[in-house]
């Protein structure tokens, strides 16, 4: 059993999804990008811990003022009802703006 392929997933896709990457506008709010990107990966770490497969797909966005933005596909209302959810149980989360399509496959 190989356990390292979903770790390194999971690290490729918070890579893509912008938590590596600093703007010049989040460069002089230091404490600010921090605060977002931990958000969003805690949010991105239990999506993917809770439903790999179709939640993977599911892109997550965090402003400084702790609101979330969930997009991307998943193949059911269910699963995006659950992203959602997910999103709003994490710690640091304000709000959640749920703009998943749901695209059956």
């Amino acid at each position: 059993m190989n356990i390292r392929i979903p770790l390194v997933a999971a690290a490729i896709t918070l890579i893509g999804s912008g938590v590596a990457f600093a703007t010049d506008s989040d460069a002089q709010y230091p404490g600010m990008y921090v605060k977002d990107s931990a958000i969003t990966a805690k949010v991105k770490t239990k999506l993917l811990a809770k439903h790999p497969t179709t939640l993977s797909e599911v892109q997550v966005n965090t402003d400084h003022d702790g609101n979330v933005w969930l997009s991307g596909k998943v193949p059911t209302e269910k699963d995006s009802q659950l992203a959602e959810e997910i999103a709003r149980d994490t710690s640091g989360v304000k709000s959640v703006h749920n703009h998943i399509v749901v695209s059956p496959p």
